[in-house]
């Protein structure tokens, strides 16, 4: 493969519409310029797809292509643009199968409760689809993501709109977590001394010992973790918490990652549905039970299944979980419109998400009767939920965080290889009775070890060590490249960072850090200490495990600049490649109802146009493309330019969208590479173009917007027909035959 290919990644949902219309105008710009741009599927049906290619049609297959990107991550040629894609629950999953199923595809159910070796063996097959399958395989490589100069100058002179000050009157509003019993309490942690394989093993009280996983492989120096979460604890927890709530006449809202952390936290969510919605699930146990109903689903688990049931046991069922409405405190809304409550499916509340809105909407989230009120926030395992308190205590003592002067949080996030907690789904197990859950090595040492109860969720997590001494390096690296101080977000009163603080320790005298800040502290102390410095505006950089990595990388964006699709996150792969992230997907989906709806698409491409800037330059650098790195610094013009004259896209129907944000941005791109001096060809080449798109702007602005206010029919929502969605994302003639004349 040659060196200046750039891989863009076919991703799902507003994204994926999003790059209809964006990439023939990339593919267009970069012919003859010794850059080619090639697309691989990693979108969730087609990673579903892949993995089924004995029921298919020779012309349904597609190859796993996810595995040949993980394997290009591994090498020097490697520059891949990757979307945002669907971290796939459990319900996600089923829609897009049953969706696939209708376009012809010869798919088989997922079976949630298998029960045969058949189904065993499918259940298997799909953990590859889901959850976070796309992210661990290619993030051969550390994350440095912040906000492009650019984007910030833009966004301090032009701040967003969406925050809401916190009520002077005093704000019920605080985090509730768990205070013993959970992952941060339990966890253990060593440092490996030597290769070799590992064994997790489960040993009842009678001693009867059972393998729950069979080998994990170990490198030397690798940091092992093991953390249980007591259910009966949590499960005391959410009842005591529900009723404090009740107590304080706040909102009641549960913030969990049951995307990413794909088996814990939606046992963790389900073991809050079955405690709030307790009087009317027992009573009804027996026949809930008999219709597969599952909790882990969130409330629309239980309620989805009740068609199944006799008409007078349905509407049974149905009154009693109205009437616990009326006994316990209010659920946090997601749709108050439809009644989706913050109970009702684990993937509609994402933390990450949800608690920066809590922040910027004034420690409150939407009743049913759709106004905001102040929530008590679940977060139950302490590792991260103290710093979250910690931000919503700075807010009420010192008011709203300023948009248009508040400094910024980059994030050197340790990510590559599957860090922490990320990596732990192929080792994360609910005990199957009293006893001991330990990890042994291969003379039968006990490396560590939890005492748990039945039902209690036991992960083993890992951290290699080649991407921790990376993670320092690029740390000490954007620490000198900036000037700011770096923040390492490690509590030493917690099993797994005393070891990475022990590293550090280690590796950071192997850099030159004279004249560098550079400080280690425990999370909540590094919020308070960022959040005093960005209300100084002041700028600091984070440096983080994966988990945190994910959340900080929304919580700042989204109050800084409304949204983290936004930010410009490079990973320099540990070979020598490069993977440019374009942002979240997280509002994603609200976006493609409103396009249905609509047929207005108000996802903003702009982390996809800022990623194909370092990927550009990369090519530039890889190949030797002089004409590539033009392409870069004219492409970063026509950025400033597209956020100078505000053509980002409007949340209105009828206004500019999507499309008329991707011709600008393409007008913009041309007038630059028409005015340079660099290069005679180029210049020659797009002179015309330029002057043709801007003769021509009012009549494409006015094709663009004569085909919205009408439903879009895309053929599927997760794998939309290929020529509806063209249709629909391309529909100005007059820019089509502009570009596609290139």
């Amino acid at each position: 493969m040659s060196a200046a290919n750039i891989v863009w990644t076919k991703i799902d949902e507003a994204p994926a519409l999003a790059t209809y219309s964006l990439l023939p105008i990339v593919h267009a710009f970069t012919k003859g310029t010794g850059v080619e741009v090639e697309t691989r599927d990693i979108s969730l049906a087609g990673r579903i797809i892949a993995a089924f290619p004995e029921r298919l049609s020779d012309d349904q297959q597609i190859p796993d292509e996810l595995s040949w990107l993980g394997e290009l991550a591994k090498t020097p040629a490697a520059n891949i643009v990757k979307l945002p894609n669907i971290s796939a629950s459990v319900p996600q999953l089923q829609d897009a199968i049953a969706e696939l199923q209708g376009q012809g595809y010869d798919i088989p159910n997922y079976p949630e409760e298998p029960r045969s070796d058949e189904e065993q063996a499918l259940q298997a097959r799909f953990a590859k689809v889901l959850g976070s399958a796309v992210n661990p395989v290619l993030r051969e490589g550390n994350s440095d993501r912040r906000a492009a100069g650019a984007v910030k100058r833009h966004a301090q002179q032009h701040p967003h709109r969406m925050m809401k000050n916190w009520p002077e009157s005093g704000s019920k509003t605080r985090v509730a977590h768990m205070d013993d019993n959970d992952f941060f309490g339990s966890e253990r942690s060593a440092t490996m001394t030597a290769a070799g394989d590992v064994q997790i093993q489960f040993v009842a009280g009678d001693g009867d010992s059972t393998v729950l996983k069979e080998r994990v492989a170990i490198e030397a120096g690798e940091v092992v973790d093991a953390a249980a979460m007591n259910v009966t604890a949590l499960r005391a927890f959410f009842a005591r918490t529900i009723d404090e709530a009740n107590r304080d006449g706040a909102l009641l809202s549960l913030h969990l990652k049951a995307t990413m952390m794909k088996v814990s936290d939606p046992v963790m969510f389900g073991h809050c549905v079955s405690v709030y919605f307790q009087s009317a699930l027992e009573k009804h146990a027996a026949p809930l039970a008999s219709v597969g109903a599952n909790v882990n689903h969130g409330l629309a688990g239980v309620l989805d299944k009740l068609d199944r049931l006799p008409d007078e046991q349905r509407r049974a069922i149905e009154a009693d979980i109205t009437a616990v409405y009326n006994e316990r405190p209010p659920l946090a809304m997601v749709d108050s419109r439809r009644g989706i409550t913050n109970l009702h499916v684990p993937n509609d509340v994402i933390i990450d998400a949800s608690m920066p809105n809590v922040v910027r909407d004034g420690g409150r989230m939407w009743n049913s009767g759709d106004a905001l009120q102040d929530t008590v926030a679940m977060i139950p395992d302490r590792s991260y939920a103290t710093m979250y308190q910690a931000i919503i205590e700075d807010c009420q003592q010192h008011g709203q965080l300023d948009p248009a002067t508040m400094g910024s949080v980059s994030n050197v996030g340790l990510m590559a290889r599957k860090a922490q907690e990320y990596g732990s789904h192929d080792k994360t197990f609910m005990a199957p009775g009293d006893g001991v859950i330990r990890v042994v090595d291969g003379s039968g040492a006990t490396v560590l070890e939890q005492a748990v109860g039945a039902g209690d969720i036991f992960r083993m997590c890992q951290t290699k060590d080649e991407p921790i001494r990376d993670w320092v390096k690029l740390a000490v690296t954007r620490a000198r490249a900036s000037g700011q101080p770096v923040v390492f977000w490690l509590n030493a009163d917690r099993a797994h960072d005393a070891e990475i603080i022990k590293k550090l320790e280690a590796y950071l005298p192997d850099h030159d850090t004279s004249d560098l800040a550079i400080h280690i502290m425990a999370p909540v102390d590094a919020m308070r200490f960022s959040l005093k410095r960005i209300r100084k505006g002041e700028s600091t950089i984070a440096a983080t495990g994966n988990v945190l990595r994910d959340y900080l990388t929304d919580l700042f964006p989204i109050l800084e600049l409304g949204t983290s699709a936004r930010m410009l996150s490079i990973v320099p792969l540990l070979n020598g490649g490069g993977l440019f992230e374009t942002g979240a997907g997280g509002s994603a989906p609200k976006h493609v109802q409103q396009m249905l709806k609509e047929g207005h698409l108000r996802w903003d491409s702009l982390g996809e146009y800022c990623a194909l800037v370092p990927s550009l330059e990369l090519a530039a650098q890889q190949a030797d493309k002089p004409k590539a790195t033009l392409l870069a610094k004219t492409l970063d013009e026509a950025i400033g330019q597209y956020l100078a004259k505000g053509r980002t896209p409007s949340r209105k129907v009828n206004e500019i969208d999507n499309r008329g944000s991707t011709f600008y941005l393409a007008l913009y791109w041309a007038q630059a590479l028409a005015a340079q001096d660099d290069d005679a060809e180029l210049k020659v080449r797009f002179g015309p173009v330029a002057a043709q798109l801007a003769e021509a702007e009012d009549a494409i602005a006015a094709e663009l917007l004569a085909v919205q206010g009408v439903p879009v029919d895309l053929g599927g929502y997760f794998r939309p027909d290929p020529e509806r969605a063209e249709q629909a994302m391309r529909p100005s003639a007059t820019l089509n035959a502009i570009i596609d004349s290139l």
